[in-house]
């Protein structure tokens, strides 16, 4: 049966694609939950319409990124902890630090998108990459001084 996606699918495909798939798979699980509608010639017809919404969000996510990844490069995140003597840290600075931080700032970023490997455990000036949209990453900069 083929079949227009009307929603990201894993492993089938993206929305506004439109994929040959098998009668009971379309049937049971596909149309039932809405990420598709067959393939009928009206249908048809509203996927243009479809594509060039899908391209104008695409857009305006786009330019919202690339502002808040301007927002992001300016700001400096200061945390004062208590340290050893050889400068490390007796807790963490951990990516939900740095997500409370820019949500106070109004920039609202998921957890898994900062792409800080492992927690900071010691006093010094870092970068930290954030993944704001798709190939627009900002680096904030974290700032951990003694107590």
């Amino acid at each position: 049966m083929k079949v227009i996606l009307m929603a990201d699918v894993p492993a089938l495909g993206r929305r506004g694609e439109t994929r040959e798939v098998a009668n009971g798979y379309a049937r049971n699980y596909l149309l039932p939950k809405k990420f598709a509608v067959p393939a009928t010639p009206a249908n048809l017809k509203n996927l243009e319409h479809l594509k060039r919404q899908r391209d104008r969000e695409e857009q305006r996510a786009e330019e919202a990124a690339r502002a808040a990844a301007a927002r992001v490069e300016g700001l400096t995140l200061s945390v004062v902890a208590r340290a050893s003597e050889d400068g490390r840290l007796y807790g963490s600075v951990a990516a939900q630090d740095v997500v409370e931080f820019l949500e106070r700032h109004q920039i609202p970023v998921e957890k898994r998108r900062v792409l800080l490997e492992e927690p900071i455990k010691a006093l010094g000036e870092y970068k930290v990459p954030v993944r704001l949209h798709g190939d627009i990453t900002a680096s904030l900069t974290v700032s951990v001084t003694r107590e």
